[in-house]
């Protein structure tokens, strides 16, 4: 195959009907926190035996159809000797690569970031395609207060995205493509709709620049909601509504799917969220979910870093797995909950 019939084939096995992405890309530093809050240490140990677990989970496939990896886990191997992309592989999940470098202040830009990683990105994609990812992941965020993000922070790291994506598609790999507009502060849903839609215009701006196809890319963007210190809380309804406004205007139907992040919403919220998307009506693009925390939160907590427990660990993850397959296409509903 060439490059585009590349790219087409993995877009056809990651934009599945019923299913999404799983992040699991946390950096070792984040990981060291979820599991200081379960009393783990994280040690390179611990966070292959959890990564295995979550990879080798029976009937995951049936709801996830990409993972997203930390470069660590491109190495490791599953606890049978299976290297842990061939073990996501093996499920029909289609395994990417976090390749950012992760953020830091920008220049002249109080209260802004931006994303490194741009350099040495081509010799490094090479390097991850040949341990299995076929597709790859970059993350900038937009910090929203009275004065950010600054007009320099949205149309630097729209450029910074862009770039990222087009070497991507040079190399054969999908790009998910993730502007996360922050969900701290206490701003209104309306505060978060206006700079949404700036950063999005902006994005695509950049992305059409650097002659990025459209077709061969995911956005991964956060939903249009209030600050979480915000006196007053959106609903699913008003979330939806706002969300696809702005996406709307935006967002090109030539997108085949867009996977939203969960940014900080707690497992019910992003699935009854996601499912009120789903429940407005057909869109010019699929609606689906590209959820980290949201997804393995609850497994985290079963598993306690005990393997005893390995399989109610698999069990919740399988469960929000299933839960966000049916968001996915409108079904969801909060009796399921208890009854999944």
């Amino acid at each position: 195959m060439n490059v585009q019939q590349t790219l087409q084939a993995t877009i056809d096995e990651l934009v599945q009907k019923g299913k999404g992405i799983l992040a699991a890309d946390e950096s070792n530093p984040t990981m060291a926190k979820r599991f200081k809050a379960i009393g783990v240490p994280s040690t390179e140990e611990t966070r292959r035996s959890y990564r295995s677990l979550i990879l080798t989970t029976a009937g995951l496939g049936e709801h996830v159809s990409g993972v997203i990896l930390f470069e660590e886990t491109l190495e490791q191997l599953a606890d049978d000797g299976t290297p842990l992309p061939e073990s996501a592989a093996r499920q029909g999940i289609v395994p990417g690569i976090k390749v950012d470098k992760g953020k830091g202040p920008l220049a002249n830009a109080p209260g802004d970031e931006i994303t490194h990683g741009l350099d040495g990105l081509e010799e490094r994609l090479e390097k991850y395609r040949d341990q299995g990812a076929r597709f790859a992941k970059w993350r900038d965020v937009y910090h929203i207060s009275a004065s950010t993000p600054g007009r320099l922070a949205i149309e630097t790291n729209a450029e910074v995205l862009a770039r990222y994506a087009a070497i991507c598609q040079m190399q054969g790999l999908v790009p998910i493509v993730e502007p996360e507009v922050l969900i701290d502060g206490d701003h209104s849903i309306e505060r978060c709709a206006q700079i949404t839609e700036v950063v999005l215009h902006e994005v695509f701006h950049a992305l059409h620049r650097h002659r990025v196809v459209l077709e061969h890319m995911l956005l991964k963007p956060s939903m249009v909601i209030p600050g979480k210190d915000h006196a007053r809380k959106a609903e699913p309804a008003q979330v939806a509504e706002s969300t696809i406004r702005i996406f709307r205007r935006t967002v090109p139907a030539a997108v085949p799917s867009i996977n939203f992040l969960s940014g900080g919403q707690t497992p019910e919220e992003a699935t009854a969220n996601l499912n009120a998307l789903n429940c407005l009506g057909p869109q010019p693009w699929e609606l689906s979910f590209s959820y980290g925390r949201a997804l393995q939160e609850p497994a985290l907590k079963a598993w306690n870093g005990d393997a005893a427990n390995a399989d109610r660990m698999q069990a919740a993850l399988l469960k929000r797995a299933k839960l966000n397959g049916a968001a996915r296409d409108g079904r969801y509903g909060p009796e399921m909950e208890t009854s999944a």
